[in-house]
């Protein structure tokens, strides 16, 4: 029951994650860079509390750094689709994620693109068309919000394969890490911005740590630890509730600045059911022996979530 309690509380946490960065003031860019800098350095001080060795594998720590760089851009978009609709339209958006998976999870493993995938991936299209149909102003939020998603499928299907190989913490320690030097390297060669300077107002600074240490590191760690006594079922039922948690905390924290349109919410409960049902029909063909390949559910410990 306590680690039952445990994954919802890291669920709840995850959803709060776009309420702090509508609270964040500073742009996209460089409030990510804070979040994997600060998330980074939590991470070190952790394995170096629990005395866990940071050696990996020199073609495994290119790998992850790469990976960083993908979660970087990912976090860019999903905070910027917040600045520029609000926290219920980028999470109903960045949920569309699994019709991605659908597509890159064959290509990265080598299997055949499942019919039921096919046909959920169609529920998610119908979903982003009742979003699109009734929140015309805010499209643009959606397609930063879409190509998050897009990001996010793409970073969780790689680490689906990196988490066979190299420990857990370690591969979020690099790739936080690379995350921090992809941005870094954007403001040197292609930005008009200097470095972060670590000058923010108080309420940024306590929001922005929040993020990096409560929303970041210590879920990451939580829902590892969840994962040693949970099955890969009840995890990923849980963590498709992330929408659900943000919308309902945005509603009840800014109040009408997101209260939205009835198409946008029929589309986001076609978008959530697919993403239940995927899960449902996952479990069913893994008890049946139809299903080999189970590391789609293995989502909520693999990948950094937003």
């Amino acid at each position: 029951m306590k680690t039952l309690l445990l994954l919802h509380l890291v669920v709840l946490i995850f959803g709060f994650t776009g309420i702090l960065g509508k609270l964040i003031t500073i742009p996209s860019d460089e409030l990510v860079w804070y979040r994997m800098f600060f998330a980074t350095a939590s991470l070190a001080i952790y394995l170096l509390v629990r005395k866990k060795s940071f050696k990996m594998k020199s073609k495994g720590i290119f790998q992850t750094i790469g990976v960083g760089f993908i979660i970087a851009t990912h976090w860019i978009f999903f905070f910027e689709a917040i600045k520029q609709s609000n926290v219920s339209i980028a999470l109903a958006a960045t949920a569309t994620g699994s019709l991605f998976t659908a597509f890159l999870e064959p290509l990265f493993f080598k299997r055949k693109v499942q019919l039921y995938e096919l046909l959920l991936g169609s529920i998610v299209i119908l979903g982003l068309y009742f979003i699109f149909q009734f929140e015309t102003d805010n499209s643009f939020g959606i397609w930063l919000g879409v190509t998050a998603a897009l990001l996010a499928s793409l970073f969780t299907v790689i680490n689906g394969q990196l988490i066979k190989k190299y420990d857990s913490t370690r591969i979020s320690l690099y790739e936080l890490g690379g995350g921090v030097l992809a941005i870094t390297l954007y403001f040197l060669l292609f930005s008009q911005k200097s470095l972060p300077n670590f000058q923010l107002s108080t309420s940024d600074w306590i929001w922005m740590l929040i993020l990096a240490i409560i929303c970041t590191a210590f879920a990451f760690v939580a829902s590892v630890k969840v994962m040693e006594e949970l099955t890969p079922f009840t995890v990923s039922l849980s963590i498709n509730l992330e929408p659900v948690y943000g919308i309902v905390l945005a509603l009840l924290i800014f109040g009408e600045s997101e209260k939205m349109s009835s198409g946008f919410y029929i589309g986001t409960t076609l978008i959530l059911c697919a993403l239940f049902l995927n899960v449902l029909i996952k479990k069913r063909l893994k008890k049946k022996g139809y299903l080999i390949n189970f590391s789609s559910l293995k989502d909520g410990a693999n990948r950094v979530k937003k």
